[in-house]
């Protein structure tokens, strides 16, 4: 669900800033903006669906697959949030025309900058529980040369 939040603010603010007129002081196109940061909630996406699916069918291709898709949302998330912090820590005046529509789109870095910490939190559980899981698996499959030999006895 975050995920698609994610993207849905991407669209938000495509359709925001596309729609500036150029002006004296130039339009608003923030660090974010360019880098699609928003539009990298799909891995979010991807994330938990391999979580969900992983649940469902407990194979260990699948374990690792989310494991690995919930590390990089957790990579992705801290790049994310500093970009975003960078972005909203410098302001270049625009246009008056502009000005609006620049108010608005830092607002909504500011929103998405509350989702990150919710979105690291949730993707590095998930990454602790699955490595938890996988480490437990293995040592219960691991017999010893003892184990085999008394059971072949």
């Amino acid at each position: 669900m975050i995920g698609t939040y994610h993207v849905l603010m991407w669209y938000f603010l495509l359709l925001l800033y596309m729609g500036q007129i150029k002006g004296v002081f130039g339009t608003y196109e923030p660090l974010t903006y360019k880098m699609g940061t928003s539009l990298w909630g799909i891995t979010f996406v991807f994330s938990g669906a391999a979580t969900v699916k992983s649940a469902k069918h407990r194979s260990r291709y699948m374990l690792v697959c989310a494991l690995s898709l919930n590390i990089l949302c957790v990579i992705v998330t801290i790049i994310a949030a500093s970009l975003t912090i960078v972005e909203l820590a410098y302001f270049r005046s625009v246009s008056y025309r502009n000005y609006g529509q620049a108010k608005l789109g830092r607002e909504v870095s500011r929103v998405l900058l509350f989702s990150y910490p919710l979105e690291f939190g949730i993707a590095l559980t998930y990454a602790i529980c699955s490595c938890s899981y996988l480490g437990r698996r293995r040592q219960d499959s691991i017999e010893t040369v003892t184990d085999v030999i008394e059971s072949s006895l």
